[in-house]
């Protein structure tokens, strides 16, 4: 019970799997059967057979807030990969306003949320890059596996300065990511404005400020054609370190073998 309830948590938070789209008793079969895979293994931890002090009765308090508990560290697992994919989105946040297309928020049932286009369409790309690196492997995996290896709520407690600090530094890495994805494309997008800029004062006859969207729009497209294979990887390193990152949590605060990672 315990094991499907932090699984059902993770299932509920984390990217793609957490839409709307996806039926809430698909999560809840998921849940059950990841549970069931790793129950084997943690029976016969002393993680989890040694909780001194502790009545797990099925009515209990104890044991409530053992649920409790639980729930708090599946919404973790899946907040921390969550926050890997709020900075494609806040990628294509930065340079809408500049390209023009700020304005054409819509709602995005991948992220559900309202998104712009271009935010949309980088969170979309980040997404195939997930499926095709494996990415629901390492969540099940590295995510939710290594985490029964390492976790439960007692542990949770005693390593919460570390926990802490994981968080609040994936928020700081969050908008550090978005701007190197972004940094490319605003860089061609300003350069854009201050050659449009000159031109007009030149030669006003012109009068290309009212062509401005346009080429702004068109030097957009074709910059992220050019550098999508690059970006691509830039997506998929970002996802390892986001695995990375895990791997650290259970490793310092859960008091985890690295080589049971290995």
């Amino acid at each position: 019970m315990l094991l499907a309830v932090r699984a059902l948590a993770m299932i509920e938070v984390a990217p793609i799997i957490s839409s709307d789209s996806v039926p809430q008793v698909a999560k809840i079969a998921l849940a059950g059967f990841t549970a069931f895979a790793v129950f084997p293994d943690a029976a016969g931890r002393a993680l989890w057979t040694a909780l001194p002090g502790i009545n797990t009765g099925p009515f209990g308090l104890e044991f409530l807030l053992l649920i409790l508990g639980e729930g708090i560290i599946g919404i973790i697992l899946g907040f921390l990969i969550t926050i890997i994919f709020a900075a494609f989105s806040t990628a294509g946040q930065f340079f809408s306003l500049q390209m023009g297309f700020s304005i054409s928020e819509t709602f995005d049932p991948l992220s559900q949320i309202e998104n712009p286009l271009m935010g949309q369409f980088l969170n979309l790309i980040a997404m195939l890059t997930f499926l095709v690196i494996g990415g629901f492997r390492g969540l099940f995996l590295t995510g939710f596996w290594h985490s029964v290896q390492s976790f439960n709520v007692i542990k949770l407690i005693e390593g919460r300065e570390y926990l802490t600090a994981v968080m609040t530094g994936g928020l700081s890495r969050l908008f550090l990511d978005a701007i190197m994805i972004s940094m490319p494309i605003l860089g061609a997008l300003f350069l854009t404005s201050l050659a449009t800029g000159l031109i007009s004062k030149t030669a006003p006859q012109i009068n290309i400020l009212t062509e401005g969207f346009p080429i702004s729009i068109g030097v957009t497209f074709v910059l992220i054609m050019a550098i999508m294979p690059f970006m691509v990887e830039a997506f998929a390193n970002i996802l390892d370190s986001g695995f990375t990152t895990l791997e650290d949590l259970f490793i310092h605060a859960g008091g985890i073998n690295p080589r049971m990672i290995e």
